[in-house]
C-alpha cells in the first residue's frame, strides 16, 4: 500500500528538524568563510555545487524532458528573487550572529500570508491578520532599538521579503513544474548570473574556503530536498511549526563556534515570532479543514 502524505507524521517532524539543521549549518559555513570573500563569489560557487547535486534528481524525475517548462518567465522571476534573497542573507550572516539572522528570517510565513491576499487573492481572517501583525512586531523587536539596527539586520530583512516573494512564485510553479526542476533552473541562473560578474569580485580560494563552499552547497541542496519530503509525509500544519527549530540550532552553533548568545531583544523577538507563527499555522489548519467540508 502506497503511503499517503500524512501517514508518517513523526518521520516528517524528524526530517523537518534535520532539514532546518542543515540549512542553519549551511549559513554557519558561509559565516566561517567571512566577509573577506564577496557575497557574489560565494553565491556563484555555492550554486555551482548545488546545481550538480540537484541535476541527478531532475534527471530521475523525467530524464531530459524534465528540463522543459511552460513558464520560463515565471522561472526567471523566481530565480531572480531567489538569488537576490540569498545574496542578502549571506551578506547579513557574514556580519551578524547566525541566530539573529535566523530569527529575522522566520518572518517569511507572515510576509507570504500577507502577500497572498493581494497577489493570489487568498482570504485571511482577522485572527490570522493579528498573528501577522504580531509576527512583524516580533521582527522589529528582534532587530533591537532603532539607533542600534545594523546594515546586516536590514539586509536580513530585505532577504526575508525577497524570499517571501520567491515562495509565492514557487507555489505557483508547483502546479506545472516539479520542485527539482524549479530548483535546478534557480541554481543554473544563479551560477550564470553570478559567474558573469566574477572578473570584478573573484578572489583566490584557500583550501579551507573550498571545503566550506562544498559543505554549504551540499547542505543547502539536501536541506531543501528534505523539507519537500517532510511536507510529503506530514500535514503542513503539523510540520511547518518545527521550522522554528532553526532558532535552537542557530543558538547552539553561535554558542559552540563563536561563544556568543542572543541579546534580550533577539530572545524576545524570537518568542513573539514563534508564538505568532504557531498560532497562525493552527488557524490555517482550521481554515483548510473548513474548506474540505
Amino acid at each position: 500500500m502506497q503511503l499517503k502524505h500524512a501517514d508518517r507524521p513523526l518521520f516528517a517532524i524528524v526530517v523537518m528538524i534535520a532539514a532546518v539543521a542543515m540549512l542553519v549549518a549551511m549559513n554557519s559555513a558561509i559565516k566561517l568563510i567571512g566577509p573577506d570573500y564577496h557575497v557574489f563569489q560565494i553565491v556563484f560557487l555555492r550554486n555551482l555545487v548545488a546545481m550538480f547535486v540537484v541535476l541527478p534528481m531532475v534527471l530521475r524525475d523525467g530524464g531530459t524532458t524534465a528540463f522543459r517548462t511552460t513558464r520560463p518567465g515565471m522561472q526567471l522571476a523566481r530565480s531572480v528573487t531567489g538569488v537576490a534573497s540569498v545574496c542578502c542573507f549571506y551578506y547579513a550572516v557574514q556580519r551578524m550572529p547566525v541566530a539573529e539572522m535566523i530569527v529575522i528570517s522566520q518572518a517569511v510565513p507572515f510576509f507570504v500570508t500577507a502577500l497572498a491576499v493581494f497577489v493570489l487573492r487568498e482570504t485571511v481572517g482577522w485572527r490570522r491578520w493579528l498573528a501577522i501583525f504580531a509576527g512583524f512586531i516580533g521582527v522589529v523587536v528582534a532587530m533591537g532599538p532603532v539607533e542600534q539596527v545594523s546594515n546586516a539586520a536590514l539586509f536580513a530583512l530585505a532577504g526575508t521579503c525577497l524570499w517571501s516573494i520567491t515562495f509565492l512564485l514557487v507555489r505557483s510553479l508547483g502546479a506545472t513544474d516539479s520542485p527539482s526542476v524549479t530548483t535546478f533552473y534557480y541554481m543554473v541562473f544563479g551560477t550564470v548570473a553570478m559567474g558573469l560578474v566574477q572578473p570584478w569580485f573573484w578572489k583566490a580560494l584557500t583550501t579551507e574556503v573550498v571545503i566550506l563552499i562544498l559543505i554549504a552547497g551540499f547542505l543547502g541542496a539536501f536541506g531543501q530536498v528534505m523539507i519537500a519530503y517532510a511536507m510529503r509525509f506530514g500535514e503542513a500544519s503539523l510540520v511547518t511549526p518545527f521550522n522554528y527549530a532553526a532558532i535552537v540550532w542557530a543558538v547552539l552553533i553561535d554558542l559552540i563556534i563563536w561563544g556568543t548568545v542572543p541579546t534580550t531583544w533577539t530572545w524576545t523577538g524570537a518568542a513573539i515570532i514563534v508564538a505568532a507563527g504557531v498560532y497562525m499555522s493552527w488557524r490555517e489548519s482550521i481554515a483548510a479543514s473548513a474548506r474540505k467540508t
